[in-house]
């Protein structure tokens, strides 16, 4: 997510002032915002980043890795302040600096959030299309009781991390290939570019297991 400040209308300034930690925030105010963030922003890159790939990596460095990739695709110029909220990121060759609660004291990190939350939320319920029974429009991911009992009940899906722990995943016998995962380990090779105007319509058609840059887009 980059801003020029200088080019910020007072509307957008008014707006953003609004912004603070999306997790403290309701899907309804993030939903008002995500417009509103995209229209102030200079440019804003989204990267995806598969179950598979998070299982092989590890789940901090995947992070670390999609947290440098966005910064370099956003192409912020030597003049920018580049801020990253909570991690260092040791191969990145961006400049940048380190902000712990970030999206608290940031607008720049809290928008971020924001875009994040959004496309996380509307690729779950879209994925839940074509992975039914685990809950994905409900629990969106997260660990829910209701989530943790769909997978005792069904196993895990394409879109289950196998690295994950939890008292579910014990009780499975996860031997043997997920019905689907070489096709998505292939998607996740292979990545995809999608402009932003799909970004606000929703998540790509396919996503599962794409590594996928949502857009570096100027505005």
């Amino acid at each position: 997510m980059l801003f020029d400040y200088e080019r910020l209308s007072l509307g957008d300034r008014r707006i953003l002032g609004g912004l603070h930690d999306s997790k403290q925030m309701t899907e309804e105010a993030r939903l008002e915002m995500f417009p509103c963030v995209l229209r102030a922003a200079a440019r804003v890159s989204i990267v995806v980043r598969s179950a598979a790939g998070i299982d092989r990596r590890g789940l901090h460095v995947t992070n670390c890795e999609a947290l440098a990739d966005a910064l370099v695709r956003l192409e912020a110029g030597p003049e920018a302040i580049c801020l990253v909220d909570g991690f260092r990121l040791p191969r990145c060759p961006v400049p940048h600096r380190r902000v712990v609660g970030g999206d608290r004291t940031s607008a720049a990190i809290a928008a971020a959030s924001v875009l994040a939350k959004v496309t996380r939320d509307r690729y779950m319920r879209e994925a839940a299309e074509r992975h039914p029974g685990w809950g994905f429009e409900e629990h969106v991911g997260y660990s829910t009781p209701e989530h943790r009992a769909a997978i005792e009940e069904l196993g895990i899906s394409p879109l289950h991390r196998r690295s994950f722990a939890s008292v579910a995943y014990t009780q499975l016998g996860l031997e043997g290939a997920i019905e689907g995962e070489g096709e998505l380990e292939e998607l996740e090779a292979a990545g995809e570019m999608l402009e932003v105007d799909d970004l606000v319509g929703g998540p790509e058609d396919d996503a599962d297991g794409v590594e996928a840059d949502l857009g570096v887009a100027w505005h």
